[in-house]
C-alpha cells in the first residue's frame, strides 16, 4: 500500500471492518446480576405475563364503576388487600381498601386514589369511603400481561444488557442469561519514549520522555465494553521486536490493540510488521483527529487474529477507539451490524467559531453549556488529553466546513460511545 493513496472514508472504513469480522461462536449462561454489559447470545423468553394478574395502579379504592353513580357516592368498605395477598370477591355496592401493585379482586372494575377519596368511620366501627368522583371503567387498574405476554421475545439476541434489561429479564424469571463470551484482547504500545508511571519518577524523566497514558486509557476502555485483557506492555521500536510482540499476542486472542508505531516514519515498524506476520488492510483514515490507523490479522487461516493499530497521541488514539475499535467490540459479541454504524448526533446551537476549514472529518471535543449550547475546548491539538476528560460529547464537523454560532451542528454525546 501506497504511502500517497488516497485517505479512506470513515463511514467506509467502518464498513469493511463491520463486514470483516463476525460474532464469536463460543457462548456462556451467566447469573443475571452479573451480566450488565454482556451481549444476549440467545433471545429471552418470558414464562409468565407481566404483570401476572389485574393490579392496582394507585393506594385507593377498589369498586365497581357502575356502583358510583355520581361524585359523593358513599361506599362501605368490606375489605383491606395489601400487595401480594389476595382479596376475596368484591360485594355489590362496597369497595375494598387496595394498595399498589395488590391484585384486583373479582367483580371490581376501577380504582380510586386515595387522594380522590373520604374515609368514613361508622358509629359500631365499620367503615365507609366517599367518593370524590365519579370512575370509568378500567381507572387505575394495570391489566395482566401489558408488559410482557407469556412467550414473547422480551430481550432479542444481540441485546447489549443495560440495568432496565437486567431488570427486565429479571421480572420474566431468568436467573441465568445465554450470552457471547468476552473478547480476547491483546494490549501492547510502541515508542521508546514511553515510560511507565511508577517506574521513572517525575523528577527523573530522561529528556524526550514521557508517560504511557494510552496503556492505561485504552485498557479502560477495553474493560468497559466487557473484554479480557492481556496487557503486553511496551514494545521497542524494532521491526523483530514488534513482529514477536504480534506473534505472542496472536495466541489465544481474538483481537490485538496496539498505540504507535503506525505512522509513515523510519521508527514506525507496525506497517511492515503486520505485513510479514499477516496481512495489513486498512491503513489511512479522512478523519481527524486519527488518520494513522492499521487493521488486518496475524496468521492465517482459523488461528488468524484481528489486529488494530492505533496512533500514537493520546486523543487521537481514544477518539479512533471509540468510533471505530468500538464498534468492532460490539460485533465481536454479537450486536447486529445495523445498530453500529456511526453515531447519527443531536442538532444543537453552535456557542463557538471555527474558522479554518480542514480537508478531514473532524471530531473537535466540546460540551454543552448552561443553555444548552454547544462550545468547544481552546485546544484541539491531538496530544492535548484534558479535553479529553474536560469535554461531554463531540461535534462531527464535516470535511471543508466552517462554523459560525448559532450554527446548528451535530453533536455526539459521550454516552453514545459508551
Amino acid at each position: 500500500m501506497r504511502n500517497n493513496a488516497p485517505l479512506q472514508n470513515l463511514d467506509d472504513a467502518l464498513a469493511q471492518l463491520l463486514a470483516a469480522v463476525q460474532p464469536l461462536a463460543q457462548t456462556e449462561s451467566v447469573p443475571t446480576a452479573q451480566a450488565l454489559g454482556r451481549v444476549l447470545a440467545v433471545d429471552v423468553i418470558a414464562a409468565l405475563d407481566v404483570p401476572p394478574g389485574d393490579n392496582s395502579a394507585m393506594d385507593g379504592y377498589a369498586m365497581r364503576a357502575a356502583d358510583v353513580p355520581a361524585p359523593g357516592t358513599v361506599l362501605p368498605v368490606s375489605q383491606r388487600i395489601p400487595a401480594g395477598v389476595v382479596g376475596q370477591p368484591l360485594q355489590a355496592g362496597t369497595a375494598a381498601r387496595i394498595f399498589t401493585g395488590a391484585q384486583i379482586p373479582t367483580g371490581a372494575d376501577a380504582v380510586v386514589m386515595q387522594e380522590q377519596c373520604e374515609a368514613l368511620a361508622e358509629a359500631d366501627g365499620a367503615g365507609s369511603v366517599r367518593v370524590q368522583i365519579k370512575p370509568m371503567h378500567g381507572l387505575s387498574i394495570r391489566r395482566r400481561g401489558e408488559d410482557v405476554a407469556r412467550g414473547s421475545a422480551v430481550l432479542k439476541q444481540g441485546t447489549r444488557l443495560t440495568p432496565a434489561a437486567l431488570g427486565l429479564a429479571a421480572s420474566v424469571g431468568a436467573a441465568l442469561l445465554g450470552v457471547t463470551r468476552r473478547p480476547r484482547v491483546a494490549l501492547f504500545s510502541t515508542g521508546d519514549e514511553l515510560v511507565m508511571p511508577g517506574e521513572v519518577a517525575p523528577e527523573d524523566m530522561p529528556p524526550g520522555a514521557i508517560y504511557n497514558a494510552n496503556r492505561y486509557t485504552l485498557s479502560g476502555l477495553l474493560q468497559a465494553l466487557g473484554c479480557e485483557v492481556t496487557d503486553l506492555g511496551l514494545v521497542p521500536d524494532q521491526l523483530e521486536a514488534t513482529r514477536a510482540a504480534l506473534r505472542v499476542a496472536a495466541e489465544g486472542h481474538d483481537l490485538i490493540l496496539t498505540s504507535g508505531g503506525v505512522s509513515v516514519g523510519e521508527e514506525d515498524h507496525l506497517r511492515p510488521a503486520v505485513q510479514a506476520e499477516g496481512r495489513l488492510d486498512l491503513w489511512q483514515i479522512a478523519m481527524k483527529p486519527g488518520k494513522p490507523l492499521a487493521f488486518g490479522v496475524i496468521g492465517g487461516g482459523a488461528g488468524s487474529t484481528w489486529f488494530i493499530g492505533l496512533p500514537g497521541n493520546p486523543v487521537s488514539s481514544l477518539v479512533t477507539f471509540l468510533l471505530l475499535v468500538r464498534p468492532v467490540l460490539l460485533r465481536l459479541q454479537g450486536v447486529p451490524v445495523a445498530l453500529l454504524g456511526m453515531p447519527r448526533g443531536l442538532p444543537l446551537r453552535s456557542a463557538f467559531r471555527r474558522t479554518k476549514a480542514d480537508s478531514r472529518r473532524e471530531f473537535v471535543r466540546a460540551r454543552l453549556d448552561a443553555e444548552g449550547h454547544v462550545t468547544v475546548y481552546p485546544n484541539q491539538s491531538s496530544g492535548v488529553l484534558t479535553s479529553m476528560v474536560w469535554a461531554d460529547g463531540l461535534v462531527d464537523i464535516p470535511a471543508g466546513t466552517l462554523v459560525e454560532p448559532g450554527q446548528t451542528v451535530s453533536f455526539i454525546p459521550m454516552s453514545f460511545l459508551q
